[in-house]
């Protein structure tokens, strides 16, 4: 009887492609492989498929602009472009999408999960490709890179940007100030900061950002959030800004270097105000007397002439000064060093 069962499995499966195909998700039988890279699968129209992406092969072509895709499937997805059709529909907000996944990530922004987690930090996401990029903080890792000066990119974006300070364009225009940016979002950006608009608010103290990142990064100093960590000594940063500018000091990096002396710089900032020496160019003007500085700090304690103000006080006196290198002389009263004999 089993015989019989076995002879007839073997005569459906030769006459039968579909029972063939059926039989094998049952058994786990891959036995239609890639002569490329080995991989294998259980029927051959898949086979077929995937061997399209070692071919190259892209038979599937929109008849509107003519884009081509490997697989029927990709090119319905896409002509929805062209059609403006959008089937995925969330049932909270009514926002409207062309794929299935995107409604499965939106819909993530009302229930709060966050299922993908990184393994170093715990940081966690609502989809795997931001965990990829944030990863690359920990790894180090800059796959972008510009093929004029070298300078490398942990995001495809930023290597954009940068591209543009060597090719000079800069194609979006703001039609209030006629500012330039090199990207859509940079220009969406600017005209908030125009129209003074600041839509995030933050939860704790009201502030108000025009943009969600800048909103992200201020709500740190609430939640003393530090998820930015050097791998040398383990001091935490807030901003992956500082993050960068602190591993400088164990690498030795100066990667900011003056074109008249060659002195070099951490920090792009220090820079700019080194260069003011060489050009003699002070912007930074007091309203009450007119003396100018090349630094807003200098200016800052320059002012305190004229408001009077005197922010540091001693502890054992009570004196006053308006600044923190008089109140260390002022200190040696107190504490007897006499530093210069």
């Amino acid at each position: 009887m089993k015989h019989k069962r076995k002879d007839l499995k073997n005569v459906m499966s030769v006459t039968y492609p579909f029972f063939r195909t059926q039989n094998s998700i049952h058994t786990g039988e891959k036995p239609h492989k890639c002569n490329v890279c080995g991989k294998a699968f259980n029927q051959a129209a898949k086979l077929e498929v995937h061997q399209r992406f070692h071919s190259g092969e892209k038979p599937y072509k929109c008849d509107i602009c003519g884009r081509a895709f490997s697989q029927t499937a990709n090119l319905a997805v896409y002509c929805r472009i062209h059609t403006g059709e959008k089937p995925y529909k969330c049932d909270v907000c009514g926002q409207c999408f062309t794929k299935n996944s995107q409604l499965e990530v939106h819909q993530r922004t009302h229930t709060g999960e966050k299922p993908y987690k990184c393994d170093v930090c715990d940081k966690a996401f609502n989809q795997t490709a931001k965990l990829g990029l944030h990863q690359r903080i920990h790894t180090g890792e800059k796959p972008y890179k510009c093929d004029v000066c070298g300078k490398t990119f942990s995001l495809s974006s930023n290597l954009a940007v940068h591209q543009s300070v060597h090719t000079g364009e800069k194609s979006y225009k703001c039609d209030v100030c006629g500012k330039v940016c090199t990207q859509t979002t940079g220009l969406a950006v600017h005209q908030k900061i125009n129209i003074g608009e600041k839509p995030y608010k933050c939860d704790v103290c009201s502030k108000a950002f025009n943009q969600t990142t800048k909103l992200e990064l201020h709500q740190r100093i609430h939640t003393g959030e530090k998820p930015y960590k050097c791998n040398v000594c383990d001091k935490a940063f807030s901003h992956t800004a500082n993050h960068t500018v602190h591993r400088r000091l164990h690498t030795g990096e100066k990667p900011y270097k003056c074109d008249i002396c060659g002195k070099a710089f951490r920090v792009s900032s220090n820079l700019v105000v080194h260069q003011s020496i060489h050009t003699g160019e002070k912007p930074y003007k007091c309203d009450v007397c007119g003396k100018a500085f090349n630094q807003t700090a200098k200016l800052g304690l320059h002012r305190r002439i004229h408001t009077r103000e005197k922010p540091n006080k001693c502890d054992v006196c009570g004196k006053a000064f308006s600044r923190t290198g008089s109140l260390a002389v002022h200190q040696r009263v107190h504490t007897g060093e006499k530093p210069y004999k």
